[in-house]
């Protein structure tokens, strides 16, 4: 009896921790070691260095991408009930950030071949008379919005330009990195991104010296001296021990996205006459390949014949937040619809992408979608 082939995740954080372990368990025991628990030189540390490989002047660890999100929007003063246009084929995250921070949601198409927010779709809700004090750009998969319009839009209509990062850890558009371009960035360290810690965490960077102490307040109760709260504030502080790992994975995060971009090479070349739609690259930029995200209309057949094949696939997502229950009927939508958004959500199929996939098992799942 023949044994059955060993199955391959779709993210697999557990080998990232794997491949820099002595040096993980190294920096987990120098803080452990220190006592200080809470923020920190360990955070104070990873912030630096971030903040220099971004390409930005100040970096704030707190406790997650989302939370990132809040602080950011908060940090911006934008009165409440603030419309902020974003997207909804995005993870819900950016959307209840919106909410959390008590500013009202306003959900726009995506480009088809990108799956970012389509600039013709930002310009047709300002030409509405929304009201837009506020765009988050989600940089998806691992590639840049369309900065190049999405920028100038903003700043012609007067409104923020937030750049949601979570998927983009190292791409860059032109010169610059992503989270470098807007008023504020947001990372998330999620334990699969480009840049993981092994739990939550995140991030907000920015250039403004002003904006970098209200966010430094904001994350900790709203303090300007210890136990005195200047304005209201919350706790969401980035652990030192992810500190600690993410400074580790940092030094690592080039050679890391360029072992994803060879495993999107093989993915291209070997499924280039399937007929599938693969990933498309914006022009004058990097796509760092969070996620490989094919496009089918036989997407749900597809997945089914991969998964008996052991290969793990991942909906990245199943149902925009316009739909999802929570949502659905109560939040203001593009004047043109979504239809862009509720059709890739039909087809898109998230391959395996991690930088221990192996060349033998990138080509199974070639192997595999091809005979699907």
């Amino acid at each position: 009896m023949t044994s059955r082939r060993k199955s391959i995740p779709q993210a697999a954080p557990l080998a990232a921790y794997r491949a820099a372990r002595t040096r993980i368990d190294r920096a987990v025991a120098r803080v452990l070691a220190s006592g200080r628990y809470v923020l920190g030189p360990e955070v104070e540390a990873f912030e630096q260095e971030f903040a220099a490989y971004i390409g930005c002047r100040h970096a704030v660890g707190v406790g997650s991408g989302t939370d990132a999100l809040v602080i950011a929007l908060r940090a911006l003063g934008l009165p409440p009930g603030t419309v902020v246009a974003t997207v909804s084929h995005t993870a819900v995250a950016t959307v209840a950030a919106i909410e959390l921070a008590g500013l009202t949601p306003l959900l726009l198409d995506i480009d088809p071949k990108t799956y970012t927010l389509a600039p013709a779709a930002l310009e047709r809700a300002f030409r509405s008379g929304q009201s837009i004090g506020a765009v988050i750009a989600v940089h998806l998969y691992g590639q840049a919005a369309d900065l190049d319009a999405i920028a100038p839009l903003a700043r012609r209509h007067g409104a923020k330009l937030i750049e949601d990062c979570a998927q983009s850890h190292g791409a860059t558009l032109g010169s610059r990195r992503l989270g470098s371009i807007g008023d504020i960035a947001c990372f998330s360290f999620y334990p699969t991104k480009n840049l993981g810690a092994v739990g939550d965490g995140g991030a907000v960077l920015a250039n403004d010296d002003g904006l970098a102490v209200r966010l430094r307040e904001l994350r900790e109760y709203g303090w300007r001296e210890r136990y005195i709260s200047a304005i209201p504030g919350m706790n969401t502080r980035l652990d030192p021990i992810q500190a600690a790992v993410l400074r580790v994975k940092l030094a690592w995060l080039d050679r890391a996205n360029a072992r994803r971009a060879a495993v999107a090479a093989r993915y291209d070349r070997g499924l280039a006459k399937t007929g599938l739609s693969l990933p498309a690259r914006r022009s004058g930029g990097t796509h760092v390949f969070h996620q490989y995200v094919i496009r089918t209309p036989q997407r749900d057949a597809l997945r089914a014949t991969l998964d008996r094949a052991g290969i793990s696939t991942t909906i990245h997502y199943p149902v925009p937040v316009h739909l999802q229950p929570a949502y659905r009927g109560r939040v203001a939508l593009d004047p043109g619809g979504l239809g862009e958004s509720e059709r890739a959500a039909r087809e898109i199929l998230s391959l395996p992408m991690f930088p221990e996939l192996s060349a033998a098992d990138a080509a199974r799942v070639i192997a595999a979608a091809k005979a699907a």
